[in-house]
């Protein structure tokens, strides 16, 4: 964590350079000049010698050596004032200068991303002993308050030129991410934003795909439909652990991930199947069709490049993020008119149906994140069509762990486990489940929209309890509630996890 500094004397480091050789009269006393940082090397422990390139008044520049006592970083520009012949005071241009000391948190909320470039760096007093801390100025790079200075206090010795990505964690308290996500979490960021326009419910391509039952299509689109709706597994599948893994592991969330690593056809995979009927598609639409190239090139999108590449479907077609609520809303595309067989529609609810998942899959990555006490909080969302008799449900999972930075006993950190389901399963009518397991004990809440529903859940609570005690779970409290559950920014497990013996 670091914070937003306001003025701190730094009467605790030596602001002073002693110089090698003397000014010769390059600068009277009292007089002040212009430096920058050449080079710097540690001559012994403590002491640096560091070369300066001096820019008078006038305009002339000259090259001197000097002693300090803190490591100047190459690059500082310098202003610095003559105290004798052979002794500089010095301090870093626009140290402090309109450097803003506090965020207005209404222009940057809390959790908004900052990127900023490091332009000056100087070593201050420290907090504990040996214990080094610096004062940084950055130049922020984007948000409304670009263009602005911004004083920083950080015991990383951030480098002069570098660029940096915080999260604002308070009005004067920032958070840096790591360099390897940096660029990632803005792409996740822009890509969510596409993604969730051009995604759609995959009960509206399921549909359309069982309204197309007994149509003369070609044998590879045929194939391709078979392959997918013979892969989508079952309500019993899912009532078995070991099937519900083997469900979660073919949802597609894995599939660029198993692409890289030992590949294969993955012919039980969701989003797999999805490409290839999209391949069989774009084959019997006219080439010159807007609608096509339209759904075509919204798939490319929608799809990484290597995905595209391994599965030989789309090589010659042509982007703290905030993740939509979950469950991820109904949104049907258009669909078929008075029954006819469109195979351009058909191809725009495929892409859209792989947008979907598309965005379950940056939605995890966008709700996997270190929380501000350095807890790991990591979010898996996908979505399962089941079958169930003659219905395709389609069933929408969020699973959440957290482990905890600081737990209380050092050899046995805590994990706390948050599983959200949310379906339609006629003729229950939508019902979702929120389901917590933490010290050991597991509670729940489920909500149904039908008053009747809520009302036979609630009647046979007494059953589900004594099912997990049978299963060796410590059950705390479990309830059933009519309508939905309450919405709003949660991205960390901390708040809701409720102690059952407090």
């Amino acid at each position: 964590m670091s914070e937003i500094s306001g003025p701190r004397p730094a009467q605790a480091v030596e602001q002073a350079l002693r110089l090698l050789q003397p000014l010769d009269g390059l600068l009277a006393s009292g007089e002040t000049a212009k430096a920058e940082v050449v080079a710097v090397r540690e001559a012994v422990a403590q002491s640096f010698q560091v070369l300066l390139r001096l820019t008078l008044a006038n305009g002339s520049q000259a090259t001197l050596q000097a002693s300090s006592n803190q490591p100047l970083v190459q690059g500082s520009l310098l202003n610095v004032t003559a105290l004798s012949d052979t002794r500089l005071a010095m301090a870093l241009q626009n140290a402090g200068e309109r450097a803003l000391t506090k965020l207005d948190l209404n222009l940057l909320p809390v959790g908004t991303l900052i990127q900023g470039k490091v332009e000056a760096r100087e070593q201050i007093a420290g907090l504990k002993a040996q214990q080094a801390l610096y004062r940084v100025m950055v130049n922020l790079l984007n948000t409304p308050l670009a263009g602005s200075k911004l004083s920083l206090e950080t015991g990383m010795p951030l480098p002069v030129g570098s660029l940096l990505t915080a999260r604002v964690d308070g009005s004067q308290a920032l958070a840096f991410l790591p360099l390897s996500g940096r660029l990632d979490q803005l792409a996740i960021s822009q890509q969510l934003q596409a993604q969730s326009a051009r995604q759609g419910s995959l009960e509206g391509l399921l549909g359309a795909l069982q309204g197309l039952a007994g149509s003369n299509l070609p044998e590879g689109l045929r194939g391709s439909i078979d392959k997918l709706f013979g892969a989508l597994p079952d309500l019993a599948q899912l009532s078995d652990a070991k099937g519900l893994a083997k469900a979660m592991e073919n949802s597609g969330t894995l599939l660029e991930a198993r692409l890289l690593g030992a590949g294969g056809a993955l012919p039980q995979d969701l989003k797999a199947n999805l490409l290839r009927l999209v391949a069989q598609l774009l084959p019997q639409l006219p080439q010159a069709t807007p609608l096509a190239a339209g759904a075509a090139g919204s798939l490319a999108q929608a799809m990484p490049a290597f995905a595209r590449t391994a599965l030989g479907a789309l090589g010659q077609l042509g982007g703290r993020p905030q993740p939509p609520g979950f469950p991820l809303p109904a949104k049907l595309q258009q669909a078929f008119e008075d029954g006819e067989a469109d195979l351009e529609t058909l191809l725009k609810l495929a892409a859209a149906a792989v947008s979907r998942l598309q965005t379950h899959q940056l939605s995890s990555l966008a709700q996997t994140q270190v929380t501000p006490d350095g807890s790991l909080l990591t979010t898996w969302q996908l979505e399962l069509p089941m079958r169930h008799q003659q219905e395709l449900v389609p069933l929408q999972l969020r699973i959440q762990s957290e482990e905890e930075a600081k737990p209380e006993k050092k050899d046995a950190q805590e994990t706390l486990w948050r599983v959200e389901l949310a379906f339609d399963l006629p003729p229950l009518g939508p019902l979702q489940v929120q389901a917590q397991l933490a010290h050991g004990s597991l509670s729940g809440q489920l909500w149904a929209e039908r008053q009747a529903t809520a009302q036979l859940i609630d009647s046979e609570l007494g059953n589900l309890r004594q099912r997990l005690l049978d299963a060796g779970l410590d059950v705390g409290d479990l309830a059933c509630r009519q309508g939905t559950p309450p919405q709003g920014p949660r991205t960390t497990l901390e708040q809701r996890w409720i102690d059952e013996t407090a």
